[in-house]
């Protein structure tokens, strides 16, 4: 156990419960560290603030865990939190949804881990070395839990350099890791809100599916009806078939992968054949494969009367925020000019570096770029089990709005 003490004014957010704490803060470490490993964290004048893991070869070097003095910090704290942060999901767990975030990494303080589970299958991501130390911990939790037939957990290629971790894949049944091959298993069928998808193995984007959308996909069904319909960055299609199933006359689906157009069209299918979608679905849809941007700026004017703007991550460190508010802005212009007039945007940012206060500024530069005037009608975030944590701002990484748009 080392004790860690914190330099002088460096200490008001690790004691208001902020729990990343960098190498510059650290004013003395005892005994030397050799290895990664616990420890209490002091202020200068020796009063204790917390526990945490330390870590010298991880960009943050030691992430908070505890602010409970007399709390023992050992594999039996960790996995009671993987298990209260399991409970905390119960009003998620219900039949016509068997998708849904178990673990949103510090909002339910265990670092650098997002865990999902897709019906019987759970699939994390790994950004942290702490979460990789302690994953064969999370994984026992985890299975003791909730039974699952597989744990599939894989590094972030976005975070691997600067952890420094390997990108790999680790495999988990029954609790226990094993190096036995699953990834010719068949795919792993879920349902959302009712409408069934599934999931390859060892494909998608992070995880396989974007949880995090579930509420917002419902909210955008409800304005749908009748609207010729835009849905950039669909990925497999999750708001296109919101929007079929709540009755919109056509819908153009974007994405640049071909993969993920390919499963947007088998989900679509599926779902009409098992009458979950209104019949004639397949018939008023169009999918195309693209680059977003492109798309967007060569469309017709007044094609669309109602857009769904959800591109990935653009601004991923502070340091790349003035490029993605520009990119931004670009995207959000061109979908004013081109809507038509009184049209509806979902609009949305998954940036963490991008605040709700900037993701606003940024529509009303593109509002008045685009010389219309915009009302917002909507304001929209993550789902609850994506909570977010006040001492943590940077847990509330989704935000997005419905607008409408006025022209003159």
């Amino acid at each position: 156990m080392y004790r860690i003490t914190l330099r002088e004014g460096r200490e008001k957010l690790p004691m208001k419960h902020h729990p990343w704490v960098f190498s510059g803060a650290i004013r003395r470490i005892e005994p030397k560290a050799v290895e990664a490993g616990w420890a209490d964290v002091f202020t200068s004048d020796g009063r204790f603030i917390a526990h945490g893991w330390y870590d010298e070869k991880s960009h943050i070097v030691l992430h908070l865990i505890s602010w409970k003095e007399n709390e023992s910090m050992d594999d039996e704290c960790i996995a009671r939190l993987v298990t209260e942060s399991v409970r905390r999901r119960s009003i998620i767990s219900e039949g016509s949804t068997t998708a849904y975030r178990l673990i949103h990494g510090e909002a339910d303080f265990l670092p650098g881990i997002a865990a999902d589970i897709y019906g019987k299958e759970i699939r994390i991501v790994i950004s942290s070395r702490f979460a990789d130390h302690f994953l064969p911990v999370i994984a026992e939790a985890l299975d003791n839990e909730l039974s699952p037939d597989i744990i599939e957990a894989s590094v972030d290629k976005a975070y691997a350099g600067s952890e420094g971790l390997k990108e790999r894949t680790r495999t988990f049944i029954r609790g226990k890791e094993t190096d036995d091959d699953f990834s010719g298993r068949s795919a792993q069928e879920f349902l959302e809100d009712g409408i069934r998808y599934s999931i390859e193995p060892g494909k998608g984007q992070k995880s396989g599916f974007y949880c995090d959308q579930r509420v917002n996909r419902k909210i955008v069904e409800r304005y749908a009806a009748g609207k010729r319909v835009l849905d950039l960055f669909s990925f497999t299609g999750g708001f296109t078939l919101h929007a079929l199933r709540g009755g919109c006359a056509s819908v153009d689906s974007v994405d640049s992968s071909f993969p993920a157009i390919k499963a947007l069209e088998d989900n679509i299918r599926r779902n009409e054949d098992e009458g979950i979608l209104p019949e004639g679905s397949a018939e008023r849809s169009n999918q195309y494969v693209s680059d977003c941007f492109d798309f967007l700026r060569s469309s017709e004017n007044g094609r669309y009367d109602m857009m769904i703007l959800d591109p990935p991550k653009l601004a991923k460190t502070k340091s790349a925020l003035e490029n993605a508010l520009r990119a931004y802005k670009d995207l959000n212009r061109v979908a004013m000019l081109k809507i038509e007039d009184g049209g509806i945007i979902a609009t949305f940012s998954c940036s963490g570096a991008v605040t709700r206060e900037d993701f606003r500024m940024m529509l009303s530069w593109a509002a008045a770029d685009a010389g219309v005037e915009i009302q917002l009608i909507e304001t929209l975030s993550a789902g609850p089990d994506h909570p977010v944590r006040l001492s943590f701002p940077e847990s509330e990484y989704l935000k997005g709005y419905i607008i409408r748009v006025l022209k003159g």
